[in-house]
């Protein structure tokens, strides 16, 4: 499985639409502290924006909404794989990424068998306190080896410039979240992204 280097993740269906329309093929829907009818309507408007432009639709933490309208990839954090029946995602027949942050959790997550494995934050982050020291490039190169054929995502704290040196250090895809969503022209933002690692 392969994935597209440039990966934005962002809190709605409009940005999702905003962002396919400016090129984007893989895109995270995360969406925090909503009903779940808001949740479905999200997911099931972001879907639909994926399949008209022909892009690959992640959708964080919420498998079951996710299953219920038909979705094909499941992003979970390490505090998600607590409640989430990976067992009723997999006969879904939904692909799953899960996010890691030291060895343990990485241990943990493939135990799993994931299609894919994220790793942060690369950087210090602007979005949100962590408790983990950032990773650095060394630590990309380092998990590359440990998950085998598996496509490697950083994330935290990246800029086109730093998304560029994860690429560089053996990163598969470079998740990014402010430096598209707060820039001026997101959609011309996320256009430098796509012609800087196509």
């Amino acid at each position: 499985m392969t994935l597209d280097k440039f990966y934005p993740i962002v809190d709605s269906a409009d940005w999702v639409r905003r962002l396919v329309g400016a090129g984007a093929k893989l895109i995270q829907l995360r969406v925090k502290e909503a009903s779940d009818g808001d949740v479905t309507a999200e997911i099931e408007g972001a879907s639909l924006a994926c399949d008209a432009a022909g892009a690959q639709l992640i959708v964080n933490d919420y498998w079951q909404a996710a299953i219920e309208s038909g979705c094909d990839f499941v992003h979970l954090g390490q505090g998600d794989l607590d409640s989430a029946d990976v067992k009723a995602i997999r006969n879904a027949g939904i692909r799953l990424g899960i996010s890691t942050h030291d060895h343990a959790e990485l241990d943990r997550a493939l135990s799993y068998d994931p299609d894919y494995v994220a790793l942060g934050p690369i950087y210090e982050t602007l979005l949100k306190e962590m408790p983990w020291d950032p990773q650095g490039l060394d630590r990309i190169g380092e998990w590359k080896k440990l998950i085998g054929d598996r496509p490697l995502v950083a994330i935290g704290g990246l800029t086109l410039e730093r998304a560029l040196l994860c690429l560089k250090a053996g990163a598969d895809s470079a998740a990014v979240v402010t430096d598209i969503v707060r820039a001026p022209n997101p959609e011309a933002r996320a256009k430098e992204w796509l012609a800087a690692t196509r």
